[in-house]
Order: C-alpha cells, then structure tokens, then sequence
C-alpha cells in the first residue's frame, strides 16, 4: 500500500497561519477517505505561541493520523530535530518503493531539511511550495540571504523535487526564478465549503445593495503586507458612492495598528468593520452579507476565500498578482484590476454600477465552483500525481 508522509511546519488548529492550515488538511483528509494511508508531520507552532498538543506522540484528528513536535526557535524557521529524527526513521522502517513525501511551503527549516533528508535516502519527493516560491517571496524580507541560499543550495534541492502548484500563476511564477523542476503539476486546493451553499434556493441569495443602502465591501484573509490593505483603504478614500468595508481576519497587531491608523488618517475609519477572526461557519454567512469580496494582493498563489465567497455567491474584485484571478476572467465571476489606487478606484464605480451581473454571479456562481472544485474530481487528480510519481521513482 501506498504511504504518503505529509510533512509541514504547521497544522490545524494552527489557524493564525492563515488559508494554508485549511488547504493542507482538507487535503489529508479528502486522500485519507480515499484509503491512501497519510500520516502528518508537523510541529506545535501557532505564531509566537505553540498549540496545546501533545508532542511526539500520533493522534487522531478527523480521521489523520498526525505527529506534532516541538520546535526549538518561535520565528518562521520552525527548526524541530525531533520531526527530522521521526522521518529518518519511518524512512529506515519503510519499504522505498511504496514511500512518497510530500512537503508543503519552504522557507523554514521543516521544509528544506526534509527535502534534503528524503532525497539523501532517494526517497520520491513532492513540493507544496504555497506561494513561497515566487519573484514576490525572493524580493521581500531578508531577500539577500534568500538569493545567496537558493543560489548555493535550494535551487539544487528543488530541482530533485517534483513540484506540485496550485494555479498557473504559480507555475508561471516558478519558472520566472529560473526553477525548472523534473515534473511539475497544477491541482487546486481542497476548499472546505458546506454542501449547504450548493443547495439553497436562489431566491435566497439576494443582491444585498439598494439605492438606500451603502454598498457593502468585504476583506476576508489573513492581514499582512502583500494582501494590499493599505492599497484597498487608499482607494476606498477616493471613492465617491456610500460604502461600508468589513475587514476579517488577523496579523501582527502592530500591522494590524498602521492599517487602523491609515483609516483614521483617511477619514474613513467610521465606515470601518474590522470583524476579527470568523470560524467556518460564520466566515459563510458573513460573507454572504456582502456585495463584493476584495483581495488586492501583491502576490497569491491560489487564494482559498475566493473559491469560498463565489461558493457562497458573492462576486469578487482581485489584483492581476492573485492566483484564482485567470479563472475569475474566465467565468465572468467577477472582476480584475491592476495593483494600482486609481484602477481599483475604477474598478469599484464598475462593480457598484454593475447590478445585473453580480446578480447573474450569485445564481451562476456556486454551481461553477461545485462543478470544477468537486472533491472527489481533485481526489482523483492527486491521486494520479502520487502514482505517476512513484511510477516514475521505480
């Protein structure tokens, strides 16, 4: 039987990491149902704090088998001796041929130690990079030391790597770092949304904006630099019809602060939400509440809450940089702009004036997303990348 270590720097309940936590453990959990036995690899980190999970011990959550280590350093190096030592030794115990590991980010130690302990061993390894392989993530912070490694080492590792992306923008932004990876495939993530969206009567999803009524903005993602808040709030600034802006999600609260007072600054802070962190189930209703998601971001390899506002028949407004924004195009779901204050300014006179098409979006929508985001169709797709894989590594 086919055995496919997951190995990560974080897991759920480590939500404070955002979309990436929910996209690796649906997909644990849709291959687990699949009889493909998973086991998780991962340690006890949650930001600066660790969870309250017992360490270098499996447990069982929703049907995964999961190991937690702890980690010797509290930044995103996620350094864990204990994890590495686990994987020597369930590759030492288990047959080669029917062993496939599968990494999810780089960047931290976690991930590029794994790399190279599987590869030392000659054991078949497939790369999650999560959007941190990309022009954006080598330009950011502590660039010079990123360049001077995947110069000397990662590039080297990566190559030896099968590469797994989640969008063609990925793809695209990998090959723009001069990767070129022996095999590389492009399969969505899993997204989490209740069959109940795919269900409700049409009637019920109503165009939440009237005349009398501000038209109702929505930001639902985890709150940092490249997801263009401080661009969003700018050109909300200039916009001349009534609005309201929810803003849900966390970050660093010094960040979260600047943004705050940027609002103030603006004079825009009175129409304002800053909702915090929603749980499955309010995230759906909420965003149901509103007339238009907006994810201005710099760089987004994927993007889970798109996905999950047009399941839930909500149009959306994204940058060019965002991963989902080519398939947005495609469909008509919605609408996209350059990463500029005056072409979102526009874009959003175009939404707002629009009422037939984002009607036409919250009935057309959800059953776009059930058809081409199915869990068993992606079930299938991943399925066939592990086979190829180990097919190809014999």
């Amino acid at each position: 039987m086919l055995k496919v270590l997951q190995i990560t720097p974080s897991y759920k309940p480590a939500y404070f990491y955002g979309g990436t936590i929910t996209s690796v453990s649906k997909l644990c959990e849709e291959l687990v149902k699949s009889h493909l036995e998973i086991e998780v690899l991962t340690t006890n980190a949650n930001g600066q704090s660790a969870l309250q999970t017992p360490t270098n011990l499996t447990c069982l959550l929703d049907n995964v088998k999961v190991w937690y280590f702890k980690r010797l350093t509290k930044d995103h190096s996620h350094f864990s001796p204990a994890l590495l030592w686990n994987l020597r030794k369930q590759i030492k115990n288990h047959r080669k041929q029917h062993l496939i590991i599968h990494i999810h980010s780089w960047w931290n130690m976690v991930a590029i130690l794994s790399t190279a302990l599987a590869r030392w061993y000659h054991i078949p390894v497939i790369l999650s990079p999560r959007g941190m392989l990309t022009p954006y993530t080598l330009q950011n912070r502590k660039s010079l030391g990123k360049k001077l490694f995947h110069k000397a080492i990662g590039s080297w590792l990566l190559k030896q790597c099968i590469v797994h992306t989640t969008s063609e923008k990925e793809k695209e932004d990998i090959h723009k770092i001069g990767l070129r990876p022996k095999e590389l495939y492009i399969i969505p993530n899993f997204i989490n949304c209740p069959s109940s969206l795919f269900h409700q009567k049409q009637s019920s999803k109503t165009c939440y904006t009237t005349k009398k009524k501000a038209f109702q903005f929505l930001f639902l993602s985890r709150i940092e630099e490249k997801k263009g808040l401080d661009l969003l709030l700018r050109a909300l600034s200039r916009t001349k019809f009534a609005w309201n802006l929810s803003i849900a999600g966390q970050g660093c609260p010094d960040y979260v602060w600047s943004l705050k007072n940027l609002s103030f600054h603006l004079n825009i802070h009175q129409y304002i939400n800053w909702a915090g962190y929603l749980n499955e189930q309010e995230k759906f209703d909420f965003i149901q509440k509103h007339d238009l998601l907006v994810l201005p971001s710099q760089n987004e390899n994927f993007a889970n809450v798109v996905i999950e506002s047009l399941a839930s028949g909500t149009p959306v407004l994204l940058t060019r940089e965002v991963g989902l924004a080519a398939y947005v195009l495609q469909h008509n779901l919605g609408w996209i702009c350059k990463s500029s204050i005056t072409d979102l300014t526009h874009t959003f006179y175009k939404a707002y004036k629009d009422i037939q098409k984002r009607a036409e979006i919250r009935k057309y929508a959800p059953k776009q997303i059930l058809k081409d985001f199915s869990a068993p169709r992606l079930t299938i797709l991943y399925q066939e990348m592990y086979q190829q894989t180990l097919k190809n590594a014999n």
